[in-house]
């Protein structure tokens, strides 16, 4: 489940940053980017933060995960289209290989929410 050890990665990344604040501000919500092609399970990254922050700098903080979609974009048709996961990552009109993904591989901490 390499879920868990993402997790691990977020917890220490937003740890760098709390620990570099002045004043180390109790954080509520952190923010998160997901791409639906990178292979990572919102529900396994949720499960795994509960439990690595309990009683942590990050107890009781809550993640949100905002998931984008795979878009891929066709060089011979010059349009953007959806693969379908798992099942048709061509492109659904000429059947050209999928070569550029313009969305869904991010990763990523949007931002953090600090109690006031």
């Amino acid at each position: 489940m390499h879920e868990t050890d993402m997790t691990k990665a977020l917890i220490l990344t937003v740890k760098d940053w709390w620990e570099s604040q002045p004043e180390r501000p109790s954080i509520s919500k952190v923010h998160l980017i997901v791409g639906q092609f990178t292979c990572v399970e919102p529900t396994g990254l949720q499960f795994a933060f509960d439990v690595q922050t309990r009683n942590t700098f990050l107890d009781g903080a809550i993640l949100d995960i905002q998931e984008t979609p795979l878009i891929a974009f066709c060089h011979s048709c010059q349009q953007e289209y959806r693969p379908e996961i798992g099942i048709q990552y061509a492109c659904p009109t000429c059947r050209s290989p999928m070569d550029d993904i313009r969305s869904g591989r991010e990763l990523k901490i949007d931002r953090i929410e600090c109690k006031t």
